[in-house]
């Protein structure tokens, strides 16, 4: 018998069988193709629960428009469902920023576009729920995580309530689940029943409002506007975003509460950042690192990109306006030890496909690896969005000697021959005058190591726009820092005789975008040489404060109004000027511009041309 396919978790009734299992623990559904890396969330929640002794399986990708046969085939498991859209929100994975379908789908077998259907969470739910309405279903993710309270809906232009409510799930974990599954699993293999589970740090429970439910004494309580308010006013709507980013971000955060019809949505906060051990303990479960033998012959575009690739830490205190990482695995950071990132990167050289080169040694920011708070009391009574913005926060400590030794070690490893960072580079932490020499010297000291090492060819970095306002709105350092990152660029390639290109990241229409500040972000490139390519049309994602401000028109801090260009023609503008270089645009640009009375922008951009 072949018991190759027994180094996975377990997706169809013959594998259950040959495990010899009458009855699953758990059965985790998952939008996504199953791949047994920790990258992709129902492998690492799979194998987790493996780690506690439960039966546990995967059925990825079921299909919702027949006779829902998937949801059948592993009947009913002894302590509940599991479902997750996937890796990716399935919104921005099925539709462009102009809501035009995508052709494919990254994370199915052969990129083919249908293998899910649009929001599966709710999907999945409400096909577990008719048919087991006894068991209970517990939604995760990063697509339920981002809608765990009322939230703006761009796809249908409208703001929409708790994702439980739709989805009629029993209870909503938020963020990274580790600690909170275990916990969950623990309390149900003791006898206390699903519906008791009330006060569990980072979970989502719907109770009637006249309900008393068991809380944790000392948590402090924040009673949101209803959903009803948030209908009626906009504004109640941007209030409330920041009581949610705040708490989201805090080590000492509040209990949240948001009345929505009957109902209330119950937010605990959440549990503290994993400890370095315990990060650890997680990347050494045993993932084979491959896609189940299911999809044999049948390539995952996703996996590919990933596959000889390591993370170093979990988390962001970059806190940008349109990010949703933050959202969801908070700001505070955790990394990884320098054993368990090496012992990864000597695996991925065992791999038969290896040929030598890793294409990411990064993070949600490659290079916030170690670092901390200073002071870790500050830390705890801190609710900044971000340590980075409207400056680098005193109390961090930004040192990245910490990387260095790491690329160093990576760079040794028998059989790897180039290591390449991946993951954006937030440049004002390497720029930042820390008031400690050697501090700034090592930080000057890892950009040139980048360059020189790390670089394939084209560094890519995300200044998003030259605009101070809209920078100031998008929490992004000043453009003059993205300059002085160039010349470094520049002298660096001119120091070891390298021929590799800068690859700038911008967006249009974010909001406080005006017309004239996309032509001056014209000419600002223009000025430097750019010919853009990586750019991008802003899209308005649940749980950003860009997309309250989107929807709502008033800044969440401040309750300012902002405008946001919103219709098609005035984004497609917008979107012109990042190719200001093309003949076909040069007369409309000409009109706009001289509608607005900025003739002196398009004299900047075509002066050479006149």
């Amino acid at each position: 018998m072949d018991t190759q396919h027994l180094k996975w978790l377990p997706t169809s009734v013959k594998e259950v069988k040959e495990r010899g299992w009458e009855q699953l623990d758990v059965i985790l559904f998952s939008g996504d193709a199953y791949v047994d890396h920790p990258s992709f969330g129902a492998a690492v929640i799979g194998r987790l629960l493996e780690s506690l002794g439960l039966k546990v399986a995967i059925v990825p990708q079921p299909n919702w428009q027949d006779d829902l046969r998937d949801f059948r085939k592993l009947g009913s498991p002894r302590l509940f469902f599991g479902v997750s859209a996937g890796a990716m929100d399935s919104m921005i994975n099925h539709y462009t920023a102009a809501k035009r379908r995508r052709s494919d789908d990254a994370y199915t077998p052969g990129g083919r576009y249908g293998a899910r259907p649009d929001m599966p969470t709710i999907a999945y739910t409400h096909i577990l729920k008719q048919l087991y309405p006894e068991i209970p279903v517990i939604i995760g993710g990063i697509e339920a995580s981002l809608r765990r309270l009322t939230h703006y809906d761009y796809w249908t232009d409208t703001l929409k309530p708790s994702i439980l409510i739709e989805s009629k799930a029993d209870m909503l974990i938020y963020g990274m689940g580790e600690k909170t599954i275990t916990e969950i699993c623990k309390m149900l293999q003791k006898g206390v029943p699903f519906h008791g589970l009330t006060n569990i740090p980072q979970t989502v429970v719907l109770r009637p409002r006249s309900a008393r439910v068991a809380t944790n004494k000392h948590w402090q309580v924040i009673r949101l506007h209803s959903h009803e308010i948030c209908l009626q006013e906009k504004k109640k709507h941007a209030e409330n975003f920041r009581h949610i980013e705040e708490e989201s971000n805090s080590m000492e955060a509040a209990q949240l509460i948001q009345e929505t019809g009957s109902g209330q949505v119950i937010v605990n906060p959440p549990y503290p950042p994993l400890t370095t051990e315990e990060l650890d303990a997680i990347y050494a479960l045993p993932f084979t690192r491959l896609p189940h033998p299911r999809y044999k012959g049948k390539e995952i575009p996703a996996y590919n990109m990933i596959r000889h690739s390591v993370t170093l830490h979990r988390g962001c205190f970059g806190g940008c306006a349109f990010c949703t990482i933050s959202a969801h695995q908070g700001k505070f950071i955790t990394s990884r030890s320098k054993q368990s990132i090496l012992k990864e990167l000597e695996q991925i050289t065992r791999m038969p496909d290896f040929k030598g080169t890793i294409s990411d040694l990064g993070g949600p920011s490659a290079n916030m690896y170690a670092m901390k708070g200073k002071n870790p009391e500050i830390c705890r009574h801190c609710k900044r969005a971000s340590c980075a913005f409207p400056n680098i926060c005193k109390n961090l400590n930004t040192d990245h000697s910490a990387l260095l030794h790491i690329y160093e070690s990576a760079r040794k490893l028998p059989g790897i021959k180039h290591c390449y960072i991946g993951s954006g580079i937030r440049y004002d932490l390497c720029l930042h005058n820390s008031n400690c020499p050697d501090t700034n010297a090592t930080n000057v000291k890892y950009l040139e190591t980048v360059i020189r090492y790390h670089v394939s060819g084209r560094f890519k970095v995300a200044p998003e726009h030259s605009a101070g306002e809209v920078l100031r709105l998008m929490r992004k350092p000043p453009f003059q820092l993205f300059r002085q990152l160039k010349n470094i660029f520049d002298q660096t390639n001119q120091k070891y005789h390298l021929y590799q290109q800068i690859i700038p990241y911008f967006i249009s229409s974010h909001p406080g975008c005006r017309t004239e500040d996309m032509a001056e972000l014209a000419v600002a490139t223009k000025q430097l040489n750019f010919h853009l390519e990586q750019v991008q049309d802003f899209t308005p994602t649940p749980m950003t404060m860009a997309t309250t401000i989107y929807y709502s028109g008033y800044h969440p801090y401040s309750l300012r109004k902002i405008d946001t260009v919103k219709s098609e023609k005035e984004k497609k503008i917008q979107n012109m000027f990042f190719f200001w270089y093309k003949k076909e645009y040069k007369e409309t640009i000409r009109a706009v511009l001289q509608k607005i009375h900025r003739n002196d922008l398009f004299q900047k951009l075509y002066r050479r041309n006149l």
